[in-house]
């Protein structure tokens, strides 16, 4: 199993073989969840900013394209 060392300002070097694991870059966000008393580390997700449009079509489904860019476009 894999070991690092606490630094003095709280900084880790995540082991190379967790990071391939992990499948982690620089820059990217690690979050930790604790489940009874075990915490758990996962890479974190960026949300996309084209998230929140995930299913809004879902409602429209059987209408033609141009149609709904009209709708949505108050046309």
């Amino acid at each position: 199993m894999p070991t690092t060392k606490l630094t003095s300002k709280g900084q880790l070097t995540v082991p190379k073989a967790v990071r391939d694991k992990l499948g982690i870059q620089p820059g990217e966000y690690l979050s930790f969840e604790e489940k009874d008393g075990i915490f758990y580390v996962k890479k974190s997700l960026k949300k996309s900013p084209f998230d929140k449009w995930i299913g809004v079509l879902k409602t429209r489904k059987g209408q033609r394209t141009d149609t709904i860019i009209k709708e949505l476009r108050g046309k």
